[in-house]
């Protein structure tokens, strides 16, 4: 069989590391999709870099058009990220009849339907394995091998910059702000981390998530996002008391009417094995009726390990070219017109367990204040606690609730707030317990 001819678009980090799989790992590439997988070209405006590779000559230039244009290249990998140029190249490579592969979360996340209807028009493959979870194959994964279930609930953590962070508060102690310089020394966190540490960066994966899962279109608007940065060591070691870790989840639902989509700072129990996952990895469990609940875990980022994703999306169209099946598996795994909307339940709707911890002032009657205000909106207590360390004259008094609706607590909260024997905003961290009540 022919080569396939293969054009990367963008030479940073994962692009760098797809090259070099392709280069190195030629010979069991070529044993197992059955043809050579050649790479033609490196386009980036970069072309004086050392990434450690030796391009033959001709494959590293500066013009990702001519890239797109030539008519022998089969498959456009972008790896340009962003969602500016990023998007109009893989516009037009599909324009032009490419087959597509990204790790572009965010650009699918936004202008996923547009992207994946243009594509599908085209009678062109688009493939984003790397997009979520890193090397963990979950697209394919929910795609293909658990095309026989009807699945229920995902719930991941999809982001290693804050399960890192998350962890070094866990186990040392330290504060936010220290966990995310330290993050940021060693590589994990962007000089600006705002995306990966107030949630952003999990809400698009959870997007793309919820569309392959229920067969609805992708919805990033409507997805709910709370970031880590009020988490904070006290909160930690009180989670633990009660039997539960910290860590910021992914979840999404379907019962049938509508999803929930949610990102948070989320309370686990021990025995939750998601709450075992730590540092930089990922980790997600999904629920089927027929499988059960089944577990991914593995590093969500990095050059290789993306690389890795990358290159199996690379290797399945490949494979569909040797058999003429382009469009074989449909982008969001549900045939074209079956790919619907299907709303998204209102955060004010969610209901679910609660942690709260107020700064109360230490004097008589502020417990059945607060109690007070939280059976008014029929919020019942399951544990109350109350520390005797006094910050700035005020003591926490931490309160678990049972299943109570978002919409209820926020109400009592502020009315709480407004009490002058409580300092400063509440702090609350949703529950997730199979237990339940």
């Amino acid at each position: 069989m022919k080569p396939i001819n293969i054009a990367i678009l963008g030479c940073g980090t994962v692009g760098t590391g797809v090259a070099r799989l392709l280069l190195e790992n030629a010979d069991i590439l070529k044993d197992r999709v059955g043809c050579d997988l050649n790479l033609k070209y490196v386009a980036d405006i970069d072309t004086e870099t050392d990434r450690g590779i030796a391009f033959a000559p001709g494959v590293m230039i500066p013009d990702a058009a001519k890239a797109i244009a030539d008519p022998e290249v089969d498959i456009v990998v972008e790896t340009i990220g962003g969602e500016g140029i990023a998007k109009q190249m893989m516009l037009d490579a599909i324009a032009a009849g490419k087959h597509v592969v990204t790790a572009n979360k965010a650009l699918l996340a936004k202008h996923g339907n547009a992207i994946i209807s243009a594509a599908t028009e085209k009678g062109v493959d688009l493939a984003y394995e790397a997009s979520v979870g890193g090397c963990m194959p979950i697209i394919k994964t929910v795609r293909e091998s658990l095309v026989g279930n009807r699945i229920s609930a995902m719930t991941g953590i999809l982001n290693g910059t804050c399960n890192y962070i998350l962890s070094k508060i866990t186990d040392e102690g330290v504060v936010f702000e220290k966990a995310l310089a330290e993050a940021q020394a060693k590589g994990y966190a962007e000089a600006d981390p705002t995306l990966d540490v107030e949630g952003f960066d999990a809400a698009h994966k959870l997007a793309i998530l919820a569309a392959l899962a229920f067969g609805m279109q992708i919805n990033f608007d409507d997805v709910y996002i709370e970031g880590i940065s009020r988490i904070t060591p006290m909160d930690i070691e009180f989670a633990a008391q009660f039997g539960y870790r910290i860590k910021l989840l992914a979840i999404t639902k379907f019962d049938g009417q509508a999803v929930e989509a949610r990102v948070h700072p989320t309370m686990i129990p021990f025995d939750n094995m998601l709450s075992n996952v730590n540092g930089t990895l990922n980790a997600i469990s999904v629920s089927g009726d027929a499988v059960g609940d089944i577990l991914l875990y593995g590093h969500g980022a990095g050059m290789m390990p993306t690389a890795s994703a990358v290159v199996s999306d690379i290797a399945d169209i490949a494979r569909n070219l040797a058999s003429n099946g382009a469009g074989r598996v449909p982008v969001l795994g549900f045939q074209t017109d079956k790919v619907r909307a299907i709303p998204v339940r209102p955060m004010d709707d969610i209901v679910t367990n609660y942690y709260f911890r107020f700064d109360a002032m230490d004097r008589p009657g502020v417990l059945a204040a607060i109690a007070g205000i939280l059976g008014k909106y029929a919020i019942s207590l399951k544990y109350v606690h109350q520390k005797g360390r006094k910050t700035n004259g005020s003591v926490p008094v931490v309160m678990l609730t049972h299943h109570a609706r978002e919409k209820d607590v926020r109400r009592a909260l502020s009315e709480i707030s407004a009490l002058d024997v409580v300092a400063g905003e509440p702090m609350v961290v949703r529950i997730e317990d199979q237990n339940g009540h």
